[in-house]
């Protein structure tokens, strides 16, 4: 069976390449965008946290330095933040001494600070409350109890107003103890205030004048104007100028001048500024770790699992497609030996080549069965016609029907000659199948092996009219071969020669020189051989006309053992015939000067 190559796009290899190439590509592109967006999600709820956390702590902060003129007793409040939120925090003053700290080793600062504390100056970034000053450092502007008391009295006197009126507004009450009523339906809250008289609670009570006159003063003094009763200040910290230079006056200044103000008020009542510094536990100079939360582990697991999943059902869907024409000739090849299977070939891959060499190798075992069990048969019938004969003779003998004349003994001579022939065609090529055919190598001459053949022929030849002739062309031919196998050889086409031409016919011996081989040719004239029967002419007991018997046909092995000593002298026999002309056998040889380094005898 020729062998082809395999095409790249459809050889197993690659197809296996491409599979693995796919599975791992898509588990990879599934795993990562998985992991990217669990990731993601994990980091930007972690991130929220730890955002809510520092917003948590630098409020808490802000609020206590609004309450306290100073840091004194923030220690217990830091250690509590730090319990709460899991994050390391130091408090210093800006030059950068300690004034709380939540772990108990002296921890080294990074550069920065990641805010400041100021009640006054607020981040923003951090702050809920966006103004420039924190509202709940009020300092003199907090009432008194007293104070306090009246303005409690009056908000629950309008509120019993208000359900009256059928409205029920929210009371807030602000850091510095002031009460203001919000509505939810802003017109329906007018109509109420003008009944209810809703501006008793709101108005300024008189410890909030003076410092409101104060605050209107240094207010003044900040824009430089000339006449300071020009600006009024409300107790809601509006503003307004009436008077000369209020054209000179922006909303902008005024609005900082009356902050600043407010912070030199302020400020004697707040606690200093400080700055914060918020880590991870272990160290302030170390970066706050992602650690991912039992929820985002499990999402993460569960991608991993699904990934996993559909990778091993993929490849297990590819693995059953390219294993099932293995298990069909695994199938084919456990059937009984007497069943000869044959298995489609659905592929053109290796594993197609495979299925189609193993359906040669069926057929071809199928053809030597059926080769052997001929071949069983021819020999038992080749033994048992000789057989069969001898003890014919020997019967009639015993019985008296023949007399034991030299005429019997001749006939009984003649059957033993040709079983003895039968028995060493088939020890020659039993030894030549096994490689165990001794050959005597020795350099010879063609043409002396072609005379002795004619010589030995020529009367089987005159009797059968047929006329020997002898060719030898060009140079001496020299060849290394077993001069009695050689003469085998071409006596065995000889006498097939001899046997298929008629009377009058000839046959041809010659002796060639091509290139570095000796072609030793046997021509005839005779009947030829059908084109459809030359791929079996060198089978073991074929013969061209089934008619024929071992004595008008030969035994059917002549040729055989003629291919069989060939191959073993490193040559080969080839036939060309045409039907109705005739027939030529060709021994090629190699030239005795291809072979010098051949020892002078070998076994095959």
């Amino acid at each position: 069976m020729r062998r082809r190559r395999v095409p790249l796009h459809r050889s197993l290899l690659a197809r296996l390449l491409a599979a693995s190439v796919l599975v791992a590509l898509c588990a990879v592109a599934a795993t990562a965008w998985i992991a990217v967006t669990t990731t993601t999600s994990a980091l930007r709820t972690e991130q929220g946290q730890s955002l809510a956390d520092d917003i948590r702590i630098h409020d808490t902060l802000i609020g206590y330095a609004a309450g306290h003129r100073s840091w004194d007793g923030v220690q217990g409040l830091v250690t509590r933040l730090a319990a709460d939120t899991g994050r390391a925090i130091t408090l210093t003053t800006p030059s950068r001494t300690r004034i709380a700290d939540s772990g108990l080793a002296q921890r080294p600062l990074p550069a920065r600070p990641s805010a400041q504390v100021d009640p006054l100056h607020p981040d923003t970034a951090l702050a809920d409350d966006r103004s420039s000053i924190d509202p709940r450092a009020v300092g003199p502007y907090r009432l008194t109890k007293e104070e306090r008391r009246r303005v409690r009295e009056a908000a629950e006197k309008a509120i019993l107003c208000l359900r009256e009126s059928g409205a029920a507004p929210q009371v807030v009450e602000s850091p510095s103890g002031r009460l203001d009523f919000r509505f939810t339906d802003p017109g329906l809250g007018q109509k109420a205030s003008a009944v209810c008289q809703l501006a008793i609670p709101r108005e300024p009570q008189p410890s909030q004048h003076a410092v409101l006159r104060e605050l209107a003063a240094l207010t003044a003094t900040c824009l430089k104007l000339k006449e300071p009763d020009v600006i009024k200040v409300a107790d809601d910290l509006t503003w307004q100028i009436a008077g000369p230079g209020q054209e000179t006056v922006t909303d902008t200044a005024a609005q900082a001048c009356v902050d600043d103000s407010r912070r030199k008020q302020l400020r004697p009542h707040v606690a200093p500024p400080a700055l914060l510094f918020v880590g991870a536990p272990g160290d302030l100079d170390e970066p706050i770790g992602f650690t991912p939360s039992a929820a985002t582990m499990g999402r993460i697991a569960a991608a991993a699992g699904l990934v996993l999943a559909v990778a091993v059902a993929l490849t297990v869907a590819i693995g059953l497609r390219l294993i099932r024409p293995l298990r069909s000739l695994i199938a084919a090849a456990q059937q009984p030996a007497e069943q000869i299977v044959q298995v489609p070939v659905r592929t053109h891959d290796e594993i197609g080549h495979l299925t189609a060499a193993f359906n040669d190798l069926a057929e071809r075992r199928q053809q030597l069965e059926e080769q052997r069990k001929s071949m069983v048969a021819d020999v038992a019938h080749e033994l048992r016609s000789p057989l069969t004969n001898i003890r014919s003779w020997l019967e009639a003998a015993e019985d008296g029907l023949t007399p034991t004349d030299h005429r019997l003994l001749a006939l009984l001579l003649d059957e033993a000659v040709l079983l003895q022939r039968v028995i060493d065609d088939l020890t020659d090529l039993a030894a030549a199948d096994a490689g165990e055919l001794t050959l005597h190598i020795e350099q010879l001459r063609t043409a002396d092996v072609l005379d002795r053949v004619v010589s030995a022929h020529r009367s089987t030849a005159e009797q059968a009219g047929v006329r020997l002739d002898q060719h030898v062309t060009g140079d001496t031919h020299e060849a290394y071969a077993d001069p009695m196998r050689l003469q085998q050889i071409i006596g065995n086409l000889v006498s097939n020669a001899v046997r298929h031409t008629p009377s009058g016919g000839r046959v041809t011996l010659r002796s060639l020189r091509e290139e570095h081989d000796i072609l030793l040719e046997v021509e005839d004239t005779g009947s030829g051989i059908p084109p459809e029967e030359l791929p079996y002419l060198f089978d073991r007991f074929w013969r061209a006309e089934k008619s024929r018997s071992r004595r008008t046909g030969g035994s059917g092995l002549g040729l055989s053992i003629a291919r069989k000593l060939a191959e073993a002298h490193g040559g080969s026999i080839t036939a060309h015939s045409t039907l109705g002309e005739g027939s030529t056998f060709t021994l090629r040889l190699p030239h005795a000067s291809e072979c010098e380094q051949r020892p002078p005898s070998m076994s095959s």
